[in-house]
């Protein structure tokens, strides 16, 4: 059967309490799923940074095979005439990704906003802390939400909030104004149309990562909240380099949406090469927190999770995903070591049993 390419998100080693030599110990674990944080979204990514990154991973004695992630510039969601030369220079680092050995870029094409929040350290009944979505609690004016989330960062950089890009919110969502979901799905065409033969020829899969929450807010569109959305998604260019990252989180914050069957569908078509494995609990109508990943703590049924990858053979790249601050530790929000390491245990435990009963 397949063997799970299982991998830990990091985010650097300036601004990531995390070492690689802790990953490391994770057993089962050897692969980073990184970025560089510090290249302006839209500006070309430097070899020598990839390089270098990608030195730093290995000489830890692990390995740096998924980007998460390279953002998209809004003037290519928006559809503006700029867009040529930032899908460009994305191509260029698509280039130069490859020549470091990466195959896999996940990306989202969420307008302003990549994830939205209420409460970054809501308080569990168990005493340790996760991030939180009460819809009702959601303030009416986008720039209150953006400063609960900077002050609730605790000075960690929260990934897709770029202070420098969010600065003018304003004006930035007066770009959007026009944007409806029918445009911003044509706009998505247009950049995959010109990014995805360069991945087939350098053999970079993209990997589409859903939204969070999966449904339009302040306005804005959204594009990828379910199995129809991916259905569209894949027919703008068909390719197994056009794929998505399943993140069950995400998606699992819709009831209705049915994840076993959605990976049935889609690993199947060699369309998953990335998954985001974790669980949530929802605790009334448009309103969740972040659990512990064992179908226990929270509503969605990790069995069935893995049970539906192993049945379809997937043997691509995995991670556990947000998790809880727990054993004193205050790290950067859903992403703290011990909790996502015992997720990695969890789901490789599943894993092995699914092995050994299947033969």
């Amino acid at each position: 059967m397949a063997n799970l390419k299982m991998g830990f998100r990091w985010f650097g080693q300036k601004d990531d309490p995390i070492s690689l030599a802790e990953i490391r110990q994770i057993p089962q674990t050897k692969q980073v799923v990184g970025a560089l944080f510090d290249v302006p979204v839209g500006e070309v990514w430097p070899q020598e940074k990839i390089d270098a990154l990608k030195k730093q991973v290995e000489d830890a004695g692990l390995k740096l095979e998924v980007i998460e992630s390279v953002n998209i510039h809004d003037d290519i969601k928006i559809g503006l005439p700029s867009r040529d030369q930032y899908i460009a220079n994305y191509i260029q680092t698509i280039k130069n990704l490859s020549k470091a050995g990466i195959k896999v870029i996940c990306y989202n094409f969420m307008p302003v906003f990549d994830w939205l929040r209420t409460d970054l350290h809501h308080q569990l009944a168990d005493g340790s802390n996760a991030m939180m979505y009460e819809e009702s609690k959601l303030p009416k004016d986008p720039k209150d939400l953006m400063a609960e989330m900077t002050s609730g960062s605790h000075g960690f950089s929260l990934p897709g909030w770029e202070p420098e890009r969010l600065a003018a919110l304003k004006d930035l969502f007066a770009a959007y104004k026009d944007v409806d979901a029918e445009k911003l799905r044509e706009n998505l065409k247009y950049f995959l149309d010109a990014v995805i033969p360069v991945c087939e020829k350098y053999d970079v899969r993209m990997a589409m990562h859903p939204d969070d929450p999966p449904k339009p807010l302040f306005g804005l569109p959204r594009i990828f909240k379910n199995r129809d959305d991916m259905i569209k998604i894949e027919q703008l260019h068909e390719s197994r380099y056009n794929g998505f990252t399943i993140c069950t989180g995400s998606l699992g914050e819709n009831p209705l949406n049915d994840l076993p069957s959605i990976i049935r569908e889609f690993v199947p078509k060699d369309r998953v090469p990335f998954m985001h494995v974790r669980n949530i609990k929802y605790v009334g109508e448009n309103a969740f927190h972040e659990s512990a990943h064992p179908s226990s703590e929270g509503s969605l049924d990790m069995f069935d999770i893995m049970k539906a990858l192993h049945d379809t053979d997937y043997d691509g790249y995995i991670r556990p995903d947000h998790g809880r601050n727990i054993w004193g530790e205050d790290g950067r929000p859903g992403y703290g070591l011990y909790d996502r390491a015992l997720g990695i245990t969890y789901l490789l435990g599943l894993w092995e049993a699914l092995e050994k009963t299947s033969n």
